[in-house]
């Protein structure tokens, strides 16, 4: 993956990813863009995560 961007002083570079740095990319590209890890995540998994997480709070471990 390559990324396009601009250093604080607006001069444009690109950077080159590939595997855990590529994927490191794409997180941090959805963070800007608004999206959270568990919108990838089908529904059926969501809601297992929430259950996982809400028995967590309750056991005061969260």
């Amino acid at each position: 993956m390559t990324i396009k961007a601009q250093n604080a002083k607006g001069e444009a570079f690109e950077i080159r990813g590939e595997n855990l740095l590529a994927r490191a990319f794409c997180h941090e590209i959805d963070h800007l863009n608004g999206i959270l890890f568990l919108q990838h995540l089908s529904m059926l998994k969501r809601d297992l995560i929430k259950r996982k997480i809400k028995k967590l709070r309750k056991q005061g471990e969260w």
